[in-house]
């Protein structure tokens, strides 16, 4: 057994979320048209598709694969966002399957928004990256609807997370 939590681990730790909130969406589609400002999303809805338009374009980017346009990108249904979802998994996870994968390469960022001396990191730091990335986002989410008067019982927390006992 190891001491650090490993990218296997957060990538399922990223499915189970992503999983408790399309179940919940599913069974609570008005909220999704909720209005709500993080990151410009204008929406619920328009929330969960940047969280999961950036697990795909950050799996492809990390696993070497052509970059989708984010406007090529569907804005909804739920259904299909989620498929964003799934199919940076499939990346990840054959990412994390690969004994060859040197996850020390370091990848050049385009993004001009980014100060010039963090336009580059690791794999591993950008894998970090992507996996965190929606869980920060979640929380936020599950505070927003709670303040709005729709609790949601997710339970986020790693603590809580049957993917990484």
């Amino acid at each position: 057994m190891t001491s650090a939590i490993g990218l296997d681990e957060l990538l399922a730790w990223s499915q189970e979320c992503s999983g408790f909130w399309k179940g919940h969406f599913d069974a609570n589609p008005a909220l999704l048209e909720l209005p709500c400002s993080i990151d410009g999303a204008g929406t619920v809805q328009g929330l969960v598709r940047h969280i999961w338009v950036a697990d795909l374009r950050w799996a492809q980017r990390i696993g070497g694969l052509p970059l989708q346009a984010r406007e090529d990108l569907p804005a909804g249904p739920l259904e299909a966002l989620f498929g964003l979802h799934q199919q940076a998994a499939v990346v990840f996870k054959r990412l994390l399957d690969d004994p060859a994968q040197d996850w020390e390469t370091v990848l050049a960022l385009d993004y001009a928004w980014l100060p010039p001396q963090l336009r580059s990191a690791s794999r591993r730091k950008l894998m970090a990256h992507a996996l965190l990335h929606s869980q920060r986002h979640w929380a936020q989410l599950a505070t927003l609807l709670r303040a709005a008067g729709f609790p949601t019982g997710f339970r986020g927390d790693m603590i809580f997370s049957a993917a990484l006992d």
